[in-house]
C-alpha cells in the first residue's frame, strides 16, 4: 500500500486525530485522491473513515462550501467510461458529497447557492454515469447508482430544497432508470433509489398531481414492444424494463410500510409518519404494476 498508507495508518491508530505536521488542504487533497484508489484497503479502509470522521467532528465546518465544491469535481473524473477504475473516484465523491450535505443539516453553514450547485453537479453526473457495477471482483464496491441515490436522498432532506428542486430530483431518478443500459440491478440499487424517493415524499411538498404523471412515465418502460406474428420476440424484460419494474415494486413496498429508519430528532419529524400522499400514490402504483403483468397481478375478482 506504499509509504503514504503508512502515514495514514498512523492517523487511524491515533483515533483519526487531525495531524499537525501538514496543512489541512494538503491532507484533504491526498485523501480525496485516495477515494479513487482501486485498492479497497486504501479507499475504504483509510480515506473514507478519515474523511467521514473529520466531517462529523466539524473539521470542515468553516470550509464546507469549498470542501464540497472540490469533492464534486470528482464526479466528472473519467465520466463516460465503463468498466474502468475511474468509477471508484466518482462513486466515492458522491458518497463524500452526501455526507457534506448531511453535515449542513447539523452545522447550518451553507448558503443555498452551494447546495443548488452541488445538486446540479450531482444530477448531471448521475444521469450520465455509464459504469453501473455494484461489487467489482478484486476491487470491492463501486456502487455508483446506490451512492448517487443516497446523494439525491440527502439533497431531498435539505431545507434549501423546496417543491421545484424536489420535482427535479424525481425527474433525475426517472432519467437514470430510463437511460438505456445493459446492466441489471442486483445489489439493492432499486431499494436505494426507492428510499431516495421516499425521502422526497416525506417532505410533503408534492401532491399526487405531480407524482402520478411521474409514475406513468416510468410505467411506460414496462410495456413490451409490439411485434408481428412472424417476427422474433426480443428478450424481455430489457435491463431498463427490469430495473424500472423492480424499482416501482420497491417503492410500493416502502410506501406500504410508510416510515423509514430514524436517528435524529429531525429524522423523527421528517420520517415519523407516512407521507401525506401515501394512500393515493399506493393506488397509482398498484394500477401500473397490475397493468405491467396482467397475468400475474390481475385485479381481484368481485
Amino acid at each position: 500500500m506504499g509509504v503514504r498508507s503508512g502515514y495514514w495508518e498512523h492517523v487511524r491508530a491515533s483515533g483519526f486525530r487531525l495531524p499537525d505536521d501538514r496543512p489541512l488542504d494538503d491532507l484533504t487533497a491526498e485523501l480525496v485522491q485516495m477515494l479513487g484508489d482501486p485498492d479497497p484497503r486504501v479507499r475504504d479502509g483509510i480515506a473514507r473513515p478519515v474523511l467521514l470522521t473529520w466531517l462529523g467532528d466539524g473539521v470542515y465546518d468553516e470550509l464546507l462550501t469549498g470542501f464540497g465544491d472540490g469533492v464534486a469535481e470528482g464526479l466528472y473524473t473519467g465520466l463516460g467510461e465503463d468498466g474502468t477504475d475511474t468509477v471508484f473516484r466518482r462513486a466515492g465523491s458522491a458518497m463524500l458529497l452526501t455526507e457534506a450535505v448531511l453535515r449542513d443539516q447539523t452545522a447550518r453553514v451553507l448558503h443555498s447557492d452551494a447546495i443548488f450547485r452541488w445538486g446540479d453537479r450531482a444530477a448531471s453526473w448521475f444521469v450520465r454515469e455509464r459504469d453501473l457495477r455494484g461489487y467489482v471482483d478484486g476491487h470491492g464496491w463501486a456502487h455508483a447508482v446506490a451512492h448517487g441515490a443516497d446523494l439525491l436522498a440527502a439533497l431531498a432532506r435539505s431545507e434549501h430544497f423546496e417543491k421545484l428542486e424536489l420535482t427535479v430530483l424525481l425527474d433525475v431518478m426517472a432519467d437514470r432508470l430510463l437511460t438505456p443500459s445493459g446492466f441489471h440491478f442486483r445489489n439493492g440499487e432499486d431499494d436505494r433509489l426507492a428510499f431516495a424517493v421516499m425521502t422526497v415524499l416525506h417532505r410533503n411538498l408534492l401532491d399526487v398531481d405531480v407524482l402520478e404523471p411521474w409514475v406513468e412515465r416510468l410505467a411506460a418502460a414496462l410495456v413490451p414492444p409490439h411485434v408481428g406474428d412472424d417476427e422474433p420476440r426480443p428478450e424481455w424484460p430489457t435491463p431498463v424494463a427490469g430495473n424500472t419494474g423492480s424499482f416501482l415494486r420497491a417503492l410500493h413496498l416502502q410506501l406500504a410500510l410508510g416510515v423509514v429508519g430514524q436517528q435524529t430528532p429531525r429524522d423523527v419529524a421528517l420520517f415519523g409518519t407516512p407521507p401525506q400522499v401515501r394512500a393515493d400514490l399506493l393506488l397509482v402504483l398498484l394500477r401500473v404494476l397490475r397493468a405491467s403483468r396482467p397475468g400475474l397481478f390481475s385485479a381481484p375478482s368481485r
